[in-house]
């Protein structure tokens, strides 16, 4: 994990995090901890999460992170989840929808069944999401939402047309919202990670002969690990960010 900033406005704040489980959601849950946020996050990997949940507790932080299952396809087990944690800890201020399957698939071999279940993972959940967690936060005076998009569509990758579909919307989902809820002064920004290096990308679909291309097409040549996410998004949380909506932050070693 890399040495990150503090910032002292996440203190105490209740942050939300959907797909904390693995990859860069348990970067994300990790380095919201270290600050000190009240952090509750979701997720189908119990075993995963329960294990982030134990080791963050070890690290003693300030509170400790509270973790639920949900299946985010499921729209009402998604708002409850949210609605539960802002009995306990007051409305969030920060909401990140991370969560998303990027499995791949043949166009040719895609039903309308398929392509409905491509949007009811990586598009539809954002929007529920917000539209749970906003009214708290705005009653709250504010706070930011962060939407996670791809690199994918942006760079033309082929094989997922579901995937690339849904998350070229998610920005033109941030640009919406972020109009409607800025009169709230709550801030709704888009981050872009590239190739990301999790152990999922590793063992299904990034090959030694893929990571060598990557290095040779990013401006930096080395390779991206969650941990180089959460930075950015640490920023785009904090007051520091206060006047930063309806934009996209690349976090991709200058492949995009």
């Amino acid at each position: 994990m890399h040495s990150s900033a503090i910032y002292p406005s996440l203190a105490d704040r209740p942050v939300f995090i959907t797909g904390g489980g693995s990859g860069i959601g348990a970067s994300l849950v990790t380095a919201f901890a270290r600050q000190n946020a009240i952090v509750h996050f979701i997720d189908i990997d119990d075993t995963a999460s329960r294990a982030l949940v134990d080791r963050l507790t070890a690290e003693s932080s300030a509170h400790r992170v509270s973790y639920s299952h949900c299946d985010i396809r499921d729209i009402t087990a998604l708002q409850g989840c949210i609605r539960e944690f802002e009995a306990a800890h007051g409305p969030i201020r920060v909401l990140i929808n991370n969560a998303a399957n990027d499995d791949r698939h043949d166009w040719r071999d895609v039903s309308p069944d398929d392509w409905d279940e491509r949007m009811a993972i990586n598009l539809r959940p954002q929007f529920f999401a917000i539209q749970a967690a906003a009214p708290g936060m705005a009653s709250a005076g504010g706070g930011s939402i962060i939407n996670f998009g791809s690199i994918s569509w942006k760079v033309g990758l082929g094989n997922m047309p579901g995937y690339t579909t849904a998350k070229a919307a998610v920005h033109g989902l941030t640009r919406s919202m972020a109009r409607d809820l800025g009169g709230d002064h709550i801030r709704v920004n888009t981050v872009i990670p590239g190739a990301v290096l999790t152990q999922r990308q590793l063992e299904k679909w990034i090959t030694p002969e893929d990571k060598t291309r990557l290095a040779e097409i990013q401006c930096l040549k080395q390779h991206l690990a969650p941990a180089d996410v959460a930075p950015t998004v640490l920023f785009l949380a904090a007051d520091d960010s206060a006047m930063c909506t309806a934009h996209e932050y690349f976090v991709d070693a200058g492949w995009g």
